[in-house]
């Protein structure tokens, strides 16, 4: 009896040993972080590979068709001014003094031209008088033939004499067109936004196959676009019209809208293997007070959009087409079927039901099928 007693004792403490040690080497539940399948917009996207640019639509970089010393710079940089305002003038004088000279010219023709006129239109009048005598016998025919070509001959006078005063008035043009070259207009409402030259200073035309800074740079800035690369296996995908979200490293708290207007017609190969096809977004209605060009800017393009469609958050996915699903403290892999996702949110087509928590923490360690786990 003793024996047997003994045995049952040695028994029960290694039951209770074996159970100790399980239970101190027991994995311990990990702490995840969940989130409810629930229904909302999914919105599919395709963004720019490299930084983008913010430029004008219309952008002028311009200087004198002539070379001179700057006379007038009515403008500074900053200034705004409008289609056909002066923002530059070289020195002229002698060109206005041409154009002075033109004018004088050409005041003088028109009255050498009222004189001959004048004259033609009495030897016209004479001549048809003595036409008339002549017929009733009052007048020689020699007499009356030399009024007839006094009067033809006035007449090509006056003609020739308003050719020159033409002349006269085209040269005007001319002394204008000359003088116009030393002013630099603006072609389009804008903004100045660079001034390359001082008042004194002498300015030359660029060299042909040199380029050189403009003398003055104007921007219009009511128009503003964003000139950006995206993934050639994205673009055709891409037209446009489609909207677009911009954000820009100025304002990381805000987002423009925007529109692609336009998808360029060839494949970039500039960077080895990395083969992109530029875009351009353009900014609807921009704050031209904030926005600048040069700015860098990032372009996220809309592609399709799901409404009110049972979503998970696209970081819940790995494997591409599983996620891990909390079910009585316990992780269980599950295979779902997607649909329309972008970086943000993808649809469920099938696997989940709205209210089912999915770990969001999928890269913890320990989230595997069957692990133990406690809610964050």
């Amino acid at each position: 009896m003793k024996s047997m007693g003994k045995w049952i004792l040695l028994a029960g403490i290694a039951v209770a040993a074996v159970a100790a040690y399980i239970f101190l080497t027991r994995s311990k539940p990990i702490s995840v972080t969940i989130i409810e399948v629930d229904y909302g917009d999914v919105v599919s996207t395709v963004s720019n590979t490299r930084a983008g640019t913010v430029d004008a639509c219309r952008r002028a970089g311009m200087s004198p068709a002539l070379g001179g010393q700057i006379a007038k710079l009515p403008v500074r940089e900053g200034d705004a001014v409008e289609a056909g305002q002066v923002m530059l003038e070289l020195w002229n004088d002698d060109l206005r003094a041409e154009l002075q000279l033109a004018k004088r010219d050409a005041i003088a023709s028109r009255g050498r031209r009222d004189e001959i006129c004048t004259r033609a239109e009495v030897a016209q009048q004479e001549a048809r008088r003595m036409s008339s005598l002549l017929e009733k016998g009052l007048a020689a025919e020699e007499e009356t033939a030399h009024a007839v070509g006094e009067a033809k001959a006035q007449k090509a006078g006056c003609e020739a004499s308003n050719d020159a005063a033409l002349v006269s008035d085209a040269r005007i043009q001319v002394a204008k067109a000359h003088l116009e070259r030393t002013r630099l207009r603006a072609p389009f409402d804008g903004i100045i936004a660079e001034i390359n030259g001082e008042l004194g200073e002498f300015v030359t035309p660029s060299p042909v196959g040199i380029a050189t800074p403009p003398t003055v740079d104007l921007i219009d800035s009511k128009c503003l676009y964003i000139s950006a690369p995206i993934d050639e296996v994205d673009a055709p995908a891409v037209s446009a019209g489609q909207k677009a979200s911009i954000t820009m490293d100025a304002f990381p708290n805000q987002k423009f809208p925007g529109f692609v207007r336009r998808v360029a017609p060839y494949v970039l190969d500039t960077e080895k293997q990395a083969r992109t096809v530029e875009i351009e977004a353009e900014i609807e209605n921009p704050d031209s007070d904030r926005l600048l060009p040069g700015y860098s800017a990032d372009v996220e393009i809309v592609l399709q959009t799901r409404a009110n469609v049972l979503r998970i958050p696209t970081q819940t996915i790995v494997d591409g087409t599983n996620v891990y699903v909390l079910e009585d403290d316990t992780l269980a892999k599950r295979g779902i079927e997607i649909g329309v996702r972008s970086w943000e949110y993808a649809e469920i087509l099938s696997g989940l039901d709205e209210g089912e928590k999915v770990v969001l923490t999928v890269d913890r360690e320990g989230v595997e099928d069957g692990a133990a786990a406690t809610v964050e």
